[in-house]
């Protein structure tokens, strides 16, 4: 499954929000310094989607806001 993802870097608390079909917004309380926010996406995805943090991958976006992920159920 792709899906796209926003996401907002520094917030008070680390969740994910389904904002419409494929379209999630991610919150992560990190800096976006030397991959460290996309770490915590891949962690916050994968446990919303009860899968292995192997199995999410960040296919487009590693240095944006935007990303798009490919997660294999």
């Amino acid at each position: 499954m792709i899906i796209n993802v926003a996401v907002k870097t520094n917030a008070g608390e680390n969740k994910v929000e389904r904002i419409s079909g494929g379209i999630f917004r991610v919150s992560v309380s990190v800096a976006p310094e030397r991959g460290k926010a996309n770490e915590v996406v891949i962690k916050l995805l994968s446990k919303y989607f009860k899968t292995a943090k192997s199995n999410v991958v960040i296919r487009a976006g590693r240095r944006s806001r935007e990303k798009l992920v490919e997660i294999n159920i």
